[in-house]
């Protein structure tokens, strides 16, 4: 079933945080996009996603813990706790996780594809501003 946002639930000007804008604020974060996109290949433990990420962008122990939690609890990520010793952790794609993963991942591929088109308008809108 198609759910579309009315006007009222997508308020672009910030007046109204609405669900939607909060899962698309946590989902297109910076560590949500690289979370999301590197739980694609595969199951990681913390300390192995925290070094995939930091390949991209170097990131805290605390913000990656933060992020975390914020796509499990939106239902993006399971966390499998193992009671061993030493404890394991794994993190992985829900479905819904996944989903959005896709969605993402799509967006980050047309980026990296535009980039050259963006940085030519950055630089006619600098050059048309004076600044640079």
């Amino acid at each position: 079933m198609a759910v579309s946002m009315t006007e009222q639930e997508w308020r672009p000007d910030g007046e109204t945080m609405c669900p939607y804008r909060l899962v698309l604020e946590h989902v297109t974060s910076r560590w949500g996009v690289l979370v999301l996109i590197s739980l694609m290949d595969r199951p990681y433990r913390f300390s192995e996603l925290r070094r995939a990420i930091s390949d991209v962008r170097p990131v805290s122990e605390k913000m990656l813990t933060q992020t975390l939690q914020t796509l499990e609890r939106d239902g993006m990520i399971h966390r499998d706790a193992k009671p061993v010793i030493p404890p394991r952790v794994d993190y992985s794609l829900t479905d819904l996780g996944r989903e959005a993963a896709e969605q993402v991942r799509g967006l980050a591929e047309w980026t990296a594809r535009r980039m050259g088109q963006v940085r030519e308008a950055r630089e006619r809108y600098d050059a048309e501003k004076g600044r640079g």
